[in-house]
């Protein structure tokens, strides 16, 4: 059931509606049915797999509450990572092994070959798998009490407006909110909606209208070379955002119009000036759960210069792992862990001592990063280097490749960049002085700003074949 379709929009209204008339003590009841309704809407077997990792987690924290010995507590914690652990390599990167390890084998002429498992990966499971681990962490290092109540820890689990590609929440701040669900006010109401319109916008305007160029170039490298290659690395950067924060956008949104408040996921990342901020502001709760539960395991930066970049460039290689079972991620996570160490580096040893304007290492940051999502966004490596290799043949005139399209894929085109400079007007001036007057002055001129949104959406989102977010695939 995605957000963008009409049976969501049935689905929250029944939701809402019997939030209202509910007395508060069965709010949770309802919340908990209608998250498991939501995940069984992608598969009705995988409810299980969600359950059977959630009840050992739920157990392992009640016992870990009252053991006192060190090793027990670390046996207690292995037996709650490696259960949520060895289901996510299971479903997620099984096949993947399988398949390298008999591409090694053909490379050195071995007969031995293994067969692949016919697998479904499960929608969500690096997000509820993180979000799990994340429980049993925090009362392993006594930040909190376990939860006495299964239900309102399943709830915490299967929430459905995070369920399926966050933002992470930790338990500390989505579990109380859980066990004290607010009653529908208006101004949650209206901040909500805010949310998830904005959210709608970049979702079935911006990315899904993008998304139609990008599609037809990024499956056909080797047909498209110079400027149509660099258009579609553009236009796919602003995609994957739009997609992905627009996703996050209508998740905090509908949470909030049941004064629910989820963790903010990201926060104009692509004005950053460096790697590092760029990650500040990238998929926040990714990236400060990395932080928390390897980097800083991991020694951090407490330990010598060797460590510490080792430890960087680990923490980001993981990352491109668990976005996908794919050597492409493998490799922009590696992009991004080198870039990362080699500013750590910078800053320790002064290599660049000038630091340059801030336009210019904005400008540089979005485009490291833009090359980053070349690998990402290629069907395989062959297909990355090949689109890095045709972007400096120059040989073919843009508007002859353009020309190849039929008029409606010349239209997406078209409108892409106007799209994309909308977009970074309104989220640069978002906390401007004039957007604080639009969106917090007179009613008539704030629901003259959710009309013009609402006709956007309504002439320029794209409907034909509601596309699902890029996310929940990971």
């Amino acid at each position: 059931m995605l957000f963008n379709s009409l049976n969501f929009l049935i689905f929250f209204t029944v939701v809402l509606t019997l939030y209202y008339f509910l007395p508060r003590k069965y709010t949770w009841v309802l919340l908990l049915i209608a998250s498991l309704f939501f995940y069984m809407c992608w598969r009705w077997q995988y409810i299980f797999l969600l359950f059977f990792p959630a009840t050992i987690d739920f157990f392992v924290a009640r016992k870990l509450e009252h053991t006192p010995e060190q090793k027990k507590k670390k046996l207690l914690l292995c037996i709650s990572i490696i259960t949520n652990l060895g289901l996510l390599f299971y479903f997620k990167y099984y096949n993947f092994f399988i398949e390298s390890f008999n591409a090694s084998a053909a490379f050195l002429h071995s007969p031995l070959v293994i067969n692949s498992a016919k697998i479904i990966l499960p929608v969500g499971i690096s997000f509820y798998t993180f979000q799990s681990i994340s429980y049993t962490v925090e009362v392993y290092r006594g930040h909190i009490k376990a939860e006495r109540h299964f239900g309102r820890f399943a709830l915490f689990v299967s929430y459905f407006p995070q369920l399926v590609a966050g933002p992470i929440n930790r338990p500390q701040i989505l579990l109380p909110q859980l066990r004290n669900l607010e009653p529908l006010e208006a101004d949650n109401f209206v901040k909500g909606g805010r949310l998830i319109l904005w959210g709608m916008f970049k979702k079935i305007v911006v990315a899904d209208r993008l998304a139609i160029f990008v599609n037809i170039v990024y499956n056909d490298p080797g047909a498209y070379h110079g400027a149509s290659l660099i258009i579609a690395t553009l236009f796919f950067a602003f995609q994957i955002y739009c997609d992905f924060s627009g996703y996050s956008d209508i998740a905090i949104g509908v949470a909030k119009t049941m004064g629910v408040d989820l963790v903010k996921n990201f926060n104009k990342p692509y004005f950053s000036h460096s790697i590092k901020e760029f990650w500040s502001k990238w998929h926040i709760s990714l990236s400060t759960w990395f932080r928390d539960y390897l980097y800083i395991p991991l020694g951090g930066n407490r330990a010598g210069t060797g460590k510490w970049i080792f430890n960087l460039f680990i923490t980001f290689l993981v990352s491109g792992i668990w976005h996908g079972a794919s050597w492409n991620f493998v490799i922009w996570g590696a992009i991004h862990g080198v870039l990362i160490a080699l500013e750590a580096l910078n800053s320790k040893y002064k290599f660049i001592p000038v630091k340059l304007p801030g336009l210019i290492s904005n400008l540089l940051t979005f485009v490291l990063v833009c090359f980053a999502w070349i690998f990402f966004r290629s069907n395989t490596v062959h297909d990355s280097f090949l689109v890095i290799r045709n972007m400096f043949d120059w040989s073919i005139p843009l508007w002859n490749e353009i020309k190849q399209l039929n008029g409606a894929n010349i239209y997406n085109f078209a409108v892409g960049f106007p799209l994309i400079i909308l977009l970074l007007l309104f989220e640069k001036g978002w906390e401007a002085a004039w957007a604080q007057r639009l969106f917090h002055g007179s009613v008539i001129m704030r629901f003259g700003c959710y009309l013009v949104l609402f006709l956007l959406i309504a002439l320029f989102g794209v409907f034909i074949s509601q596309g699902s977010f890029i996310y929940f695939q990971f």
